[in-house]
């Protein structure tokens, strides 16, 4: 009533058998986290400085650039040369300050301390951005 299957089966169903697919390390694995991570924190960076450019965000964004080579196996990311013009700069260091947190996140369960660091410095950065600024009276 039903045909045989005649193919052998995708997926390895039996103890100790090899598939024919490439597996990666969760090392590995965390190292494109990592990038992914990195990537998305320079990215807003870029937009950052395009609204607001400041030194300190340059520096930044080399130090992110490094970083993504690095983790890429030296592939140099792709950066971005403006930001919309309707940008929000609240909104952009909020999205950064959250991107900088995944990232630390799994620089931490990594152990790579160069991008904890890096990643923690820029929760700062952002962080200190966000708070309110204390109006100083003038009387």
């Amino acid at each position: 009533m039903y045909e045989p299957i005649r193919t052998k089966s995708v997926h390895s169903t039996m103890a100790g058998t090899t598939s024919d697919f490439p597996h990666r390390s969760r090392e590995e694995e965390l190292d494109i986290q990592l990038a992914g991570h990195l990537a998305a924190l320079l990215t807003a960076t870029d937009e950052l400085r395009a609204v607001a450019p400041s030194p300190g965000l340059d520096e930044a964004a080399e130090r992110l650039a490094r970083q993504v080579a690095r983790l890429r196996g030296g592939v140099t990311p792709v950066r971005m040369t403006s930001a919309p013009s309707d940008a929000d700069v609240t909104a952009l260091h909020q999205r950064a300050h959250a991107l900088a947190g995944r990232a630390l996140v799994v620089a931490a369960s990594r152990a790579d301390t160069a991008a904890a660091i890096l990643a923690a410095e820029q929760m700062d950065v952002h962080a200190a951005a966000l708070e309110p600024r204390e109006l100083a009276s003038t009387t």
